[in-house]
């Protein structure tokens, strides 16, 4: 939220986009349309259409929340807002 008035910057010139939420923290999870809604207001390709957002769901090593445990509803959840897909991370 700090930086919400500065992500005009940030987006400049992408071509695509991640958006990463920690499967530990739901009110990471939470955020995500937030984000999803602000990088498509922003950025857009030059034939008008959104950028292609890559949904993560990061540290799937340290536990399984029940969202990423239900791959249906990720997909339907990506579908709905726009993701063209998710996908289970780990930095470790």
């Amino acid at each position: 939220e700090r930086f919400g008035n500065m992500t005009r910057v940030y987006y400049r010139e992408a071509m695509g986009a991640f958006i990463v939420f920690d499967v530990t923290r739901p009110s990471t999870f939470e955020a995500v349309t937030k984000w999803k809604e602000d990088l498509d207001a922003k950025l857009s390709l030059s034939n008008g259409k959104h950028v292609a957002t890559v949904l993560l769901a990061n540290k799937c090593d340290q536990g399984r929340d029940v969202l990423t445990n239900n791959g249906i509803k990720m997909e339907q959840f990506c579908q709905e807002n726009g993701f063209v897909g998710w996908f289970e991370t780990s930095a470790k």
